[in-house]
């Protein structure tokens, strides 16, 4: 029985090394780079009403591109209170009148991605004219039959976790049905059998990319960020469902079914490729999608769904990648792939190259660092 025990402690303290040894970052400097990064992108990006300007298109700063950024900030915001970080999601939401790219009766999830940060504003200062269109565009959802609105997987990261905060905001099932009836369909039915392979634990981006589309090894096409998408979206419908709704266990089960996928997939360096089973289809590192890993896995480690020793190791090897060679001295961050949805899209991804749009992958980067702080005093 005392040889067991000695050998137990003996594996334990291994371990502790092991996690040790991939350097654990300091949580002050956790905090200071993530400020870092997000102060990059608020000084070049002051004037919140600019809207963009890529391909020749005027597009609105409350796209589904700067939603992401703001659910990062809101992110922050909830480890590093900031006045500033507060007013500047306020005003941009004043700016648009809390409303949408497209009007209030737009089915398509980039539009009304930004209701994610209104329903945040709302439950810092409740005022119920802040959630009014939010409420009418998700009743709409809710009260039409459609659920194949989510066609390509990136939909469900900007929709979906929006039905889980009104479920929980109102008490309403109706919220958590239709989130389920939407995502099941995506996930099962949507091509020939849905976006989802749970032989590989991986999603392919839309009906597109199902076989018998390959990669030029042979293998399925899964582009980094798109499952990217999918693992924050169900972190954040985890966050906010209650433990006892009914699908709860559905959503944990893909939940660690891609886990178990993307750490198979990381590089030697700790970055993920943009594509996850094809090194050699435009291979190299890129930051948004090994942000929203370190988002999604951090998550799961600090609410134990992960087991620490398996994954710590993965989200510091990550991180530290990202901190070391993505993020530059002034804050802004390399290797982030421009808009698309897949490998060879925004090409090539380099350390200085500034992609077409800067807001969704300093957002990715922001939730990650906020998780990874959170998480830090699990091993400080």
């Amino acid at each position: 029985m005392k040889k067991h025990l000695i050998l137990f402690f003996i594996g334990v303290i291994l371990s502790y090394g092991n996690i040790k040894a991939q350097t654990v970052p300091d949580k002050k400097e956790i905090l200071k780079v993530t400020l870092q990064v997000n102060d990059y992108f608020m000084k070049k990006y002051a004037d919140y009403r600019t809207p963009s300007f890529v391909k020749q298109v005027v597009r609105p700063s409350n796209i589904w591109t700067r939603s992401v950024y703001y659910e990062g900030l809101m992110a922050l915001y909830s480890i590093y209170p900031a006045d500033e970080y507060y007013l500047y999601a306020k005003e941009w939401a004043d700016y648009h009148q809390w409303g949408f790219h497209r009007g209030t009766t737009t089915r398509n999830a980039d539009n009304y991605c930004a209701s994610q940060i209104y329903l945040d504003l709302y439950n810092i200062c409740p005022d119920p004219e802040k959630i009014r269109k939010t409420k009418a565009n998700m009743d709409m959802l809710v009260n039409t039959p459609q659920v194949n609105d989510w066609w390509w997987i990136d939909a469900i990261q900007m929709g979906m976790p929006i039905f889980a905060k009104m479920g929980k905001l109102t008490g309403e099932q109706k919220y958590f049905d239709k989130m389920w009836d939407m995502y099941e369909y995506t996930r099962n039915q949507h091509g020939e059998n849905g976006m989802f392979n749970p032989k590989d634990g991986l999603w392919w981006r839309d009906h597109n990319f199902d076989p018998p589309y390959k990669e030029p090894n042979g293998k399925d096409c899964y582009w980094s960020r798109g499952n990217g998408w999918v693992y924050a979206a169900l972190v954040r419908i985890m966050n906010e469902i209650p433990s006892d709704e009914k699908h709860r266990q559905n959503y944990i089960d893909d939940f660690l079914t891609m886990s178990k996928a993307l750490k198979q997939c990381q590089r030697e360096d700790g970055f993920w490729n943009v594509s996850l089973h094809d090194p050699t289809n435009f291979g190299g590192k890129e930051t948004s999608g090994t942000a929203l890993f370190v988002y999604g896995m951090s998550w799961g480690v600090r609410n134990g769904l992960l087991d620490k020793k398996t994954y710590l190791p993965v989200i510091i090897k990550a991180w530290n990648a990202m901190v070391k060679d993505a993020v530059h001295p002034n804050g802004f961050l390399g290797y982030v792939q421009g808009t698309g949805k897949e490998p060879k899209d925004s090409q090539p991804v380099t350390y200085d190259k500034v992609p077409d749009f800067e807001d969704f992958g300093t957002g990715c980067f922001l939730l990650a660092g906020s998780e990874i702080y959170k998480l830090d005093s699990i091993y400080s």
